[in-house]
């Protein structure tokens, strides 16, 4: 039960598992993950971003634009949690199925 409390610590809250999951394919600039990630704030994908990187799943990269602009991407740390992101998305396909299934039986 360790070690689930601790994955759960690393990846609780609202966000976290969105920002991974967006993150599983490409890198990202700031802005383009608020946009990718429906109804988060900017103080909160920055809050959760840095809690990513302490953590060692996400990497920082400032790029040398004029504007300045900030990329991030899954260290390859990070990315061992891409099959645990997959196997969430499969469950959550089957389940949504399985209920809309059955609301629609009745």
């Amino acid at each position: 039960m360790m070690a689930v409390q601790d994955t759960m610590d690393v990846l609780k809250g609202r966000w976290k598992i969105h920002i991974i999951a967006a993150l599983c394919y490409d890198k990202m600039r700031f802005s383009d993950l608020q946009k990718e990630i429906e109804g988060i704030s900017a103080k909160m994908l920055s809050s959760e971003l840095k809690d990513l990187e302490i953590n060692q799943l996400v990497k920082r990269t400032v790029l040398k634009t004029q504007p300045i602009s900030v990329e991030y991407e899954l260290t390859e740390y990070g990315y061992t949690l891409k099959k645990v992101i997959e196997n969430l998305a499969d469950w959550g396909v089957q389940h949504r199925k399985r209920i809309v299934g059955k609301v629609l039986e009745n």
